[in-house]
């Protein structure tokens, strides 16, 4: 079952340079194995098992056994808690943004 996280989960588990190449491997594929992932990433399979191990406990990846192998897939929901951590900030932002072009329109006239 996968729990739900909070935005410093996933930013705590991304900031790891290494963490966050696999995590984008795993979503710019459908299914990915650690050995396809293991293959020409410089890291041994051990440490990329750990690191799909943190991307899993913070639900940013799940995974399918299949024999010998376990398959990864990115779980887009995970990253909901940074999706709408940014987006509050976005709006922040735009109302800032609009309030400087108010600004910029008056002292023009």
């Amino acid at each position: 079952m996968i729990e739900a996280t909070d935005i410093a989960t996933v930013l705590r588990t991304l900031a790891d340079p290494t963490r966050r190449a696999v995590f984008e491997r795993v979503a710019g594929s459908d299914e990915i194995s650690v050995v396809e992932l293991t293959r020409g990433s410089g890291v041994t399979q051990g440490a990329i098992s750990q690191h799909l191990k943190s991307l899993k406990q913070a639900g940013l990846v799940v995974e399918r056994p299949e024999g010998r192998n376990v398959y990864y897939r990115a779980r887009p929901e995970g990253l909901e808690p940074l999706a709408d951590w940014m987006g509050h900030y976005g709006a922040f932002w735009r109302d800032r943004f609009a309030n400087l072009r108010t600004l910029l329109k008056e002292i023009d006239s």
